[in-house]
């Protein structure tokens, strides 16, 4: 139950950002929902592997979790007194890793505030050290529902985009304000408009 219920906001809030950057980048949303149709032609069934075979939303999935990360920070307590470049750590130290500010760093992601799924691509993504990236965390204490989160917002977003757009409206803030609590969200409601695709 806790595996369940622990991912129904932060996979909704993940959702929600998704839903936005798209909303912001429709030449981004128009080449994935390209990557969509010809995945799964005529609004067809999606199936679990061919899901999982889909690069351009593994991109888009993963470059809108490194904008807004919904942990904005990980804590990690040294198990044992370690030097590392000459500063002594002790045993027992609580360790910060600022997601947010390490997602956003301009000596780690070129153009950091833009929103480009390319970063992730497969000809890129070798190229990322994986400590510099981790909206799940990392190592043996990354999120144990990972897995099932990512399939989760792949499957809704392939579900909602075979149908519908994402679009601003005269509602949509932007940039947006963002509430400071534990986890990532909004400080008011994300407000978009999903229209129906008329493409097909």
């Amino acid at each position: 139950m806790i595996f369940l219920f622990a991912g129904y906001e932060t996979t909704s809030s993940s959702l929600g950002f998704l839903a936005y950057n798209l909303a912001l980048n429709p030449e981004v949303m128009t080449k994935l929902q390209q990557e969509i149709d010809s995945t799964f032609p005529n609004k067809g069934a999606v199936d679990y592997p061919a899901l999982n075979q889909m690069e351009y939303l593994d991109s888009v999935i993963n470059e809108s979790l490194r904008l807004y990360p919904i942990a904005l920070r990980l804590e990690r307590v040294a198990k044992a007194t370690v030097e590392i470049n000459g500063l002594v750590i002790p045993k027992g130290t609580v360790f910060m890793v600022p997601l947010w500010v390490m997602h956003r760093d301009p000596d780690l992601w070129p153009n950091p505030e833009e929103f480009k799924p390319e970063r992730f691509s497969k000809e890129n993504k070798d190229t990322i050290d994986p400590y510099t990236y981790m909206p799940f965390g990392a190592g043996p204490r990354n999120c144990i529902g990972m897995r099932f989160a990512l399939v989760m917002m792949k499957l809704a977003m392939v579900e909602i985009l075979q149908k519908f757009s994402f679009a601003v409206c005269d509602q949509t803030e932007i940039p947006l304000e963002m509430d400071i609590q534990g986890l990532l969200m909004p400080k008011r409601p994300l407000r978009i408009q999903l229209v129906p695709r008329s493409d097909h």
